[in-house]
């Protein structure tokens, strides 16, 4: 039988506003099907700051340590916490709600879409495995999250190796297409992620800095050998292919498409009223 063809886009290193811009762009074009579903890899130029939609800036966010570390910044159209863009592999994955895979519920959608990112870290030779909250604590630790670090707890299906979360993960669904994003860490400064987010004292920072080493982890820390970006891409890409059963087929932007996404990156993702609002 015939595997559904999905396209395949590789950005590159790009700016934080047009990573994000090409993101909606694709929702819009999905949604207006002009385009078929579409798997994008993508990295970060500068090294960046991302936050969830509805995170507050001024309570949460140490803006002298970003500028001072020469990082970017932009608010997500997705939920979630704080993200440290620097090393790693940024996947975004746009599929209609009412595709015949896709479940109806947030959370069982996000597993299916996750498959691929699983099957990724198994090409890796890495024993990855789905988060699944077992307690009523659990459960209700992730409607409250008590950290503005998005690592800092794996969510429902969030990736997971020996016990440590490796993928972080979030989703929005606008007309009716499902927009889910997210990063496969390869390598974690820690110092430099602590440094991005107010505490309310220098104490509690560095417990929680503490505890998050139990709770988080890069590729690199926990593989036999040393796994390059290329090689990142190269599993994740299959990973993708396999676990949703489909076939990738690269695409390269058109001029036209080009000249939509920056100006949706220069409307909305680089004004301070998108980025600052909340």
């Amino acid at each position: 039988m015939n595997k559904e063809v999905w396209r395949f886009i590789d950005s590159g290193n790009c700016s934080p506003s047009f990573n994000m811009a090409l993101d909606e762009a694709l929702l819009d074009w999905h949604s207006e099907g002009k385009i078929p579903p579409v798997i994008r890899f993508y990295g970060w130029d500068p090294a960046t700051l991302s936050i969830g939609y509805f995170q507050k800036v001024e309570k949460e966010i140490d803006l002298e340590a970003v500028k001072a570390h020469g990082l970017g910044f932009v608010r997500r159209p997705t939920g979630g916490r704080g993200v440290l863009h620097e090393h790693e592999l940024t996947y975004s994955v746009i599929v209609s709600e009412d595709h015949p895979e896709m479940p109806k519920t947030v959370t069982e959608a996000y597993r299916v879409i996750s498959e691929g990112i699983l099957k990724g870290f198994h090409q890796l030779g890495l024993e990855a495995y789905f988060a699944v909250p077992r307690t009523d604590e659990e459960r209700s630790a992730l409607k409250n999250p008590r950290s503005a670090v998005c690592f800092d707890a794996p969510s429902w299906y969030e990736l997971v190796v020996e016990g440590r979360k490796v993928a972080g993960s979030a989703q929005t669904r606008q007309k009716g297409v499902i927009l889910q994003h997210g990063s496969i860490l390869l390598d974690l400064d820690e110092d430099k992620l602590f440094s991005l987010f107010k505490y309310p004292s220098e104490r509690v920072k560095d417990r929680m800095k503490s505890a998050f080493k139990n709770k988080a982890v890069a590729i690199n820390e926990i593989s036999s050998r040393r796994i390059t970006l290329e090689e990142a891409k190269e599993a994740f890409y299959k990973g993708f292919a396999e676990g949703l059963n489909i076939e990738l087929q690269p695409y390269q932007l058109t001029e036209e498409e080009l000249a939509y996404v920056n100006k949706i990156a220069k409307e909305r993702y680089e004004s301070d009223e998108w980025n600052f609002k909340r």
